[in-house]
């Protein structure tokens, strides 16, 4: 084990990014209940008492990995055709969730968001603003993506098989309401999942398409009451 901050001769110096990355590593392999100042000091091979030169408490480290977590989701270009550009940040934000499930509860839980986060939320709201939605109607519409690309990325973690699952994983799931008691679950899984091709995840795309249609109809010519600073 190292000594210190971890910067004996030969080692690699110990670092704030350092820490969050091996963080977010920890989470990823255990879950979130696995990542603790003792766990994360062993990852990096130094004392906990190491790792409080760099952040005061274990809450410090969860705002540095949440905010790592948003760094990884493509910004949306408010210049750009907002539809495009929300449907690209919401694709992003389901993959980046696919590889840190851990981070889904944690996402708009910090009351101290770093600028990664911050970005995230002004780019979003500069997209929605300027496809011409009102100020309330921007709230709304950005509860609700985040509401279904949070809730579709939890579903998805919590399937007990990939969204790309084989006839077979099905049939044997079916096979559990087989029995006349549940036609309509029976019907889905035989006349739809059981299909070749079918793959849960394109409901995704289905989900959000219906969204962004609601939203283009709810759009109007809003841009007169953008705020001070924004483009016209």
């Amino acid at each position: 084990m190292e000594d210190g901050d971890g910067s004996r001769e030969g080692r690699i110096p110990l670092s704030r990014q350092r820490v969050l990355d091996h963080a977010v590593a920890v989470a990823d392999a255990g879950g979130l209940a696995s990542l603790t100042m003792r766990s994360l000091a062993k990852e990096l091979g130094v004392r906990p008492m190491a790792l409080y030169h760099y952040f005061a408490n274990k809450d410090e480290i969860l705002d540095g990995i949440v905010d790592q977590v948003f760094s990884e989701i493509e910004l949306p270009s408010p210049g750009g055709d907002w539809r495009e550009e929300i449907t690209r940040r919401a694709a992003s934000a389901r993959s980046v969730l696919r590889r840190h499930s851990w981070a889904i509860a944690l996402m708009e839980s910090r009351s101290t968001p770093g600028p990664a986060n911050l970005r995230q939320h002004e780019a979003v709201l500069a997209t929605l603003r300027g496809a011409g939605l009102s100020l309330e109607m921007t709230g709304h519409a950005y509860a609700l993506l985040d509401a279904f690309v949070y809730g579709f990325a939890i579903q998805e973690a919590a399937l007990p098989f990939d969204t790309n699952t084989t006839p077979e994983v099905v049939a044997a799931i079916a096979a559990r309401f087989s029995g006349g008691d549940y036609p309509y679950m029976q019907e889905y899984a035989t006349e739809r999942a059981m299909k070749p091709g079918y793959d849960f995840g394109d409901e995704f795309e289905f989900g959000l398409g219906v969204i962004l249609d609601a939203l283009e109809r709810l759009a109007g010519p809003m841009r007169a009451s953008l705020p001070r600073g924004a483009e016209a």
